[in-house]
C-alpha cells in the first residue's frame, strides 16, 4: 500500500527541552515499520533547516521536506498562514506519477495540510493529533499556551477526515465530544522501543538512598512541583528530575530556579536534584537507576515515559488519567493516584518504596505488560489494518 505521512509541525528533531520524543521521531518510527511490512511510505515534512537535503531515503522509507514557510524551527501559531501552500504541494506531488492511496495526518498542523490536499480526490485521510488543544486548555487553565486558532481549527479537522487515532481512552472520549463519531476513532496507542528500553542493561550512577525519578520538560503543568511537594511524605530518599535544557544551562532556567526554591521552601531541598535535559537514547539507563517512576503531568496523551520506565522493569506512581490511566495497572504494574492529589502521591511513593518484594512483582509485570501490548510492531499493525479498512471503504465499487 502507499502510505503518505504528513507533518507540518515544525517540533524539534532533537528536542532542546528535555528528553520528550516529539512528533517526529513518532512519525519516524511508524514509517520505518510500515516500511518494513512492505508498504511503500512517503514521509512529508516541513523543511525547516536549508542545509538538509530536500529527500533522503531512511530505514526504507522516503522523507521529503517540504519548502514551505520560514526555512527555520517556527513556532506552531505562526504556520498556521502556510497550511494552505503546503497543502497545494503536496496536491501538486501527488499529481505525478506518486499518488498515496491513503494519507496519515500528524499534529493539528499536519492534518489540515494532509485535507486541504486530498480534498478534490476521493484519498482518505487518517488523523493523529497527539494532543487536543480542549484538553490541554481544561488540565493546564491558565498554563496553556496554545495558538488561539488551534481548537476551532481542531473542530474543523475532525470532520474533514476519516477516522481519528486516539492514543488513551480519555482521548477517545474527548473526540466523540468534539463531533466525531465512535465509529470514526481508532484506539491505536504509541509504541515503546523494547530493545532499547529493557530491564538488561547499565544503570546511571546513584547513592544508597531510594530514588525516584521524574521525565519531562522543565514548564507548569508537569507536575514537577506536586512531586516536590510529596517528597515530605516520602522519607529518605531522592527526586531526580530529568529535562529542562541542558544541565550547564539550569542555573538561568525560571522553572528550574522555581521549582528549587520550591524545594528549599517546604524543606526537601537535599533530595531534590535537576540533571537538566537527557539524550533519547541515554533514557534507559536512568529508568533502570530509579526505584521508582514517578508520572505527574496534568495533561498525557501518549503515556510515553511510563511506558518507557515499565518496559525498563521500573514500576510507575502515575496520575490517573490520559496515557497514564491506559498503561499503568494499579496494584498490579504500579499505582495510580488521583490527578493533583499530593497527599495520595506522597503516600504512594513511599509505601512502594518500603515494598521490596512488591516493587520487584510490579517491575516484572510491567514487563510484560509492555511488550505484549505496546510495542511498535503492533502498533504498526494496528495502523496497517486501519489503513485497509478506510481504503476499502473509499474504493468506488464497480459496476455489474
Amino acid at each position: 500500500m502507499r502510505v503518505g505521512l504528513v507533518c507540518a509541525h515544525s517540533g524539534p528533531s532533537r528536542p532542546a527541552d528535555g528528553p520528550a520524543v516529539g512528533t517526529r521521531e513518532h512519525i519516524a518510527r511508524v514509517a520505518a515499520e510500515l516500511a518494513g511490512r512492505g508498504h511503500d511510505v512517503h514521509v512529508y515534512e516541513r523543511r525547516d533547516d536549508p542545509a538538509l537535503p530536500e529527500t533522503a531515503e531512511v530505514d526504507g522509507h522516503r522523507v521529503e521536506r517540504v519548502p514551505v514557510g520560514p526555512a527555520a524551527p517556527t513556532p506552531t501559531a505562526e504556520l498556521v498562514p502556510y497550511v494552505s501552500e503546503f497543502g497545494r504541494w503536496l496536491a501538486d506531488r501527488w499529481a505525478g506519477e506518486w499518488a498515496p492511496e491513503v494519507v496519515h495526518g500528524h499534529y493539528w498542523v499536519g492534518g489540515l495540510a494532509a485535507a486541504h490536499a486530498v480534498r478534490e480526490t476521493d484519498i482518505p485521510v487518517v488523523q493523529t493529533f497527539h494532543s487536543l488543544g480542549v484538553e490541554q486548555l481544561r488540565h493546564l487553565g491558565p498554563g496553556y499556551d496554545g495558538p488561539g486558532p488551534r481548537i476551532p481549527l481542531e473542530r474543523a479537522l475532525t470532520r474533514a477526515v476519516d477516522v481519528a487515532v486516539a492514543q488513551c481512552n480519555d482521548e477517545v472520549d474527548e473526540l466523540t465530544r468534539m463531533g466525531l463519531q465512535r465509529s470514526s476513532v481508532a484506539m491505536v496507542p504509541a509504541g515503546v522501543d523494547v530493545e532499547r528500553f529493557q530491564p538488561d542493561g547499565e544503570a546511571a550512577p546513584r547513592d544508597q538512598r531510594a530514588r525516584i525519578l521524574s521525565v519531562g520538560g522543565l514548564a507548569p503543568g508537569h507536575g514537577q512541583d506536586d512531586l516536590i511537594r510529596a517528597m515530605r511524605l516520602v522519607g529518605d530518599a531522592e527526586l531526580v528530575i530529568a529535562g529542562g535544557p541542558p544541565a550547564d544551562r539550569l542555573a538561568g532556567h525560571a522553572e528550574a530556579r522555581r521549582l528549587r526554591e520550591l524545594a528549599e521552601r517546604v524543606g526537601v531541598g537535599d533530595q531534590v536534584k535537576l540533571v537538566g535535559a537527557v539524550p533519547h537514547d541515554q533514557m534507559a539507563t536512568w529508568y533502570r537507576s530509579a526505584d521508582v517512576v514517578a508520572c505527574t503531568p496534568r495533561y498525557s496523551s501518549a503515556g510515553r515515559v511510563s511506558l518507557e520506565a515499565m518496559a525498563c522493569g521500573v514500576p510507575v506512581v502515575g496520575y490517573a488519567m490520559g496515557g497514564i490511566a491506559d498503561a499503568v495497572v494499579d496494584e498490579v504494574t504500579g499505582r495510580l493516584v488521583p490527578p493533583g492529589d499530593v497527599r495520595a502521591l506522597g503516600v504512594g511513593l513511599r509505601r512502594l518504596l518500603a515494598d521490596n518484594a512488591g516493587r520487584f512483582a510490579y517491575g516484572h509485570a510491567a514487563v510484560d505488560r509492555v511488550r505484549c501490548s505496546y510495542t511498535w510492531d503492533r502498533t504498526a499493525g494496528a495502523l496497517e489494518r486501519l489503513y485497509e479498512r478506510v481504503v476499502r471503504r473509499r474504493k468506488p465499487v464497480e459496476a455489474a
